[in-house]
This record gives structure tokens, sequence and C-alpha cells, in this order.
């Protein structure tokens, strides 16, 4: 386990917007996901340091997560709602009458 210690990398999460394409609503919108970077890798960790730079490294991927993951939340809700307003959904035609 300690020999693998030095290749852990430091991770957090940022949100990411991507387009989409909406056939039944003929617009492309955008959503939310929520995607790791790498910013950093331990290296020459020794003793008690490699502890305290474990636990930093995953508090901060923790909080990352916890953040990206709301902004991802409220964002996707906004574009869902924006969507429901750009939405050109074609109308189905009215039962013909027999006659």
């Amino acid at each position: 386990m300690m020999a693998a210690l030095p290749l852990l990398p430091a991770c957090v999460f940022v949100p990411r917007t991507t387009q989409v394409y909406d056939p039944e609503c003929r617009i492309v919108s955008q959503k939310m996901e929520m995607q790791p970077v790498q910013v950093a890798s331990i290296h020459a960790c020794r003793d008690s340091g490699c502890g305290v730079l474990l636990a930093a490294a995953g508090a901060t991927a923790v909080a990352s997560a916890v953040i990206s993951g709301s902004i991802v939340i409220v964002g996707n809700v906004v574009y869902w709602l924006e969507k429901q307003g750009r939405c050109e959904r074609s109308a189905p035609l009215p039962p013909a009458r027999p006659g």
C-alpha cells in the first residue's frame, strides 16, 4: 500500500457544459456534467507528511465533488426550464372525422 501512495493523483471535479441535439424539440440544448480533473500527483511523500497530504487531497476531492455536483444539478434544472420554453414539438394532427 505505501509503495502505491506516490502514484495517487490529486483530483478535483469541475462542472462542464455540453451541447446536445433534441430531435423531438428540434433544438440544440445544453446540459452539465461533472468531469474529474487531475491537478497534481503526489510524489516524494515521507512519513507523517503522507497522511496529511492524502487527507488534504481526499478532502479537496470530496469538497469539489459536493460543490460541483450542486452546480451541475442547479445548472441542469435551469437548462431544462430553458429548453421547455424553446421546445417546438409538432402538435399531433386531430383525428380524422368520418364522413
